[in-house]
């Protein structure tokens, strides 16, 4: 795309026109394939826009065009229409030379970036929110080594915060006798949302907490029941400080339920294709946090505040107050999150060091990173911040207990696609079956969870998400498989391929679109937005399924037409099977 840009530009400049030239895509095919605005050079050529068009059509005429059929004035716009034949011949040869490198370009060579991801809590379940941050963080991963970059993923969990707490004071309390599950994960989870439960919500634990009314008396009386709730929260304080100290009498549980959590972690990350290169721990950086405290205090960067809590004012950047202590000594987010991003740089001295979690945290990590920078941490620090994964019902909650789980969703997606996959191919064997589903299922989540910017909210429908049709990671799959079928059953021909035949509108609209794939990588990597590899897959999908629906192929009239459409399918389905590996979606020979 660089170069028929270029070669328009240059042919702009040869006719006058100086100084920073852009080139539009017209609305309409009809209209050209790139038009460009003449307000600007009409003032300095003193004439209307009109007649600026129609003098540059004018002095355009006397040149030798190589890559340009012919340039149209309309309106105050000029319009270039590409030659299909060259079109054809530099995209198609481009494609079939570089093949599973197009698109790669080494714009980041020498440079290398940390990405941090899912950041995820232990004793927490793993639910569609963090499977949307896993497939962001995937695919950043993939743009940044497409762009040149050595790339340095990892992972931060937290295992030591209040949640931690409530999830083992709900154990000892309420399942000390029980038998953990197989899934010793998602019980963990549950008890969590079970004890947020109990702490929160007074009017129900009578009924939800067997023995209650023996020990506090009537029912009815609402304060005994506040007094039980501030009761189980003191006990859930005590737990935390227990685990602060490493009490022998918490420790011991606090470890293997940890590490319960770790396992299932892992698991779920190699079949979601996640390779961390390195994972840091809360536990292992509160004591650090704290001491950086300490010296901050010291330093006058931080303040006694109320309560002797430990505050930083950041009022005169409008960051309001950052509390960096609780007034019972004990510490925060911000107390860990400060060493951390200084033990990432020591783990690996990247350029740029990228965080993902959700939006509601995008005012935490303004707060986090202007502290870093007071206290002279000079880095380069992105957070990117993605929007909530809703359910139709409303917004999701580990506390309340309404959250979908990863595994949950997956094998319903999974018995789906499995249901009409048995239909359809009732000759296929059960493996067989098992291992398309498997990769359908896959990229039907990963790409619904990246089909909008990662700011925006989205609401999953399991039912939009395994469509064959409309805007789905099946939608482009099955493209590729299409063509699959038609390569398979298309002949070795020794005729020679000529550009030229290919000179169908959609035959050029599927070309043009193959060319802007790397335009697409470095525009999806520098506005950090996987989003714009989704909508393009897609895009040429039906750029594809468009000339496949009114061209034929493998019954062309010539076999010089055969040979070339099939060197210009062969490349549709390269660029799709590498835009969709940017999404770390694989793909199937036959759906």
């Amino acid at each position: 795309m660089e170069k028929f840009l270029g070669e328009i530009k240059k042919v702009l400049n040869k006719v006058g026109v100086s100084g920073e030239i852009d080139l539009t895509t017209p609305p309409n095919p009809e209209m050209g394939d790139f038009a460009f605005a003449c307000f600007n050079i009409a003032k300095e050529w003193k004439m209307s826009p009109v007649e600026a068009a129609k003098t540059i059509e004018a002095r355009i005429k006397n040149y030798e065009l190589r890559i340009i059929d012919r340039v149209q004035a309309m309106g105050p716009y000029v319009n270039f229409y590409l030659k299909a034949s060259e079109l054809a011949k530099i995209v198609l040869g481009e494609i079939q030379k570089k093949g599973k490198k197009y698109g790669i370009n080494n714009s980041g060579k020498g440079k290398k970036v940390l990405i941090e991801y899912p950041s995820n809590n232990t004793h927490k379940e793993f639910h569609i929110g963090h499977l949307r941050n896993v497939c962001i963080g995937n695919s950043l991963v993939q743009l940044y080594e497409q762009n040149g970059y050595k790339v340095y993923p990892v992972n931060y969990l937290n295992d030591f915060g209040n949640h931690v707490a409530k999830c083992l004071w709900g154990l000892i309390k309420f399942h000390k006798d029980e038998k953990p599950p197989a899934n010793k994960q998602k019980w963990l989870g549950e008890i969590y949302a079970e004890a947020s439960k109990k702490l929160t919500e007074p009017d129900a634990l009578a009924i939800k907490t067997p023995g209650l009314a023996e020990q506090v008396g009537d029912m009815g009386k609402a304060e005994d029941l506040e007094y039980t709730v501030q009761k189980y929260r003191e006990e859930v304080a005590e737990i935390q400080k227990q685990i602060e100290s490493q009490d022998p009498k918490i420790w011991k549980v606090f470890m293997q339920t940890r590490q319960w959590s770790i396992d299932k972690f892992e698991e779920i990350f190699k079949q979601l294709g996640v390779e961390h290169k390195a994972v840091f721990y809360e536990k292992d950086l509160k004591d650090k946090g704290q001491k950086m405290v300490d010296d901050l205090l010291k330093k006058g960067i931080a303040q006694v505040g109320e309560g002797g809590a430990i505050i930083i004012d950041l009022s005169e950047y409008k960051l309001d107050i950052a509390l960096l202590r609780k007034s019972n000594g004990a510490g925060l987010y911000l107390t860990s999150d400060l060493p951390l991003a200084m033990e990432k740089f020591k783990k690996c001295n990247a350029d740029e060091s990228i965080v993902i979690t959700g939006t509601e945290q995008n005012f935490y990590f303004k707060q986090l990173y202007k502290i870093l920078e007071l206290i002279g941490f000079n880095k380069k620090l992105t957070h990117i911040g993605y929007g909530l994964v809703n359910l139709k019902e409303g917004k999701m909650s580990s506390r309340l207990g309404n959250v979908i789980l990863y595994e949950d969703l997956y094998a319903e997606v999974f018995a789906m696609l499995k249901a009409e996959s048995v239909e359809r191919h009732p000759d296929w064997s059960e493996k067989k079956i098992n291992n398309n589903v498997s990769v359908l299922a896959m990229a039907a989540l990963k790409f619904d969870m990246q089909k909008h910017e990662a700011a925006k909210n989205i609401t999953f429908d399991a039912k939009e998400a395994t469509s064959f049709e409309g805007f789905s990671g099946l939608y482009v799959l099955y493209a590729i498989a299409r063509i699959n079928s038609i390569l398979k059953q298309s002949k070795k021909s020794k005729a020679k391929i000529d550009y030229n035949l290919l000179d169908k509108p959609e035959e050029k609209h599927l070309v043009l679109f193959l060319a802007k794939y790397e335009e697409v990588v470095k525009s999806a990597l520098m506005n950090y937005n996987p989003s714009e590899i989704t909508r393009y897959s897609f895009d040429l999908a039906q750029s594809f399924n468009d000339f496949y629906n009114k061209h034929s192929i493998l019954k062309a009239e010539t076999e010089s037409l055969v040979a070339a459409r099939l060197q210009l399918v062969g490349a549709a389905k390269n660029v799709l099977e590498n835009s969709l590996g940017l999404l770390t979606i694989g793909t199937v020979e036959e759906m």
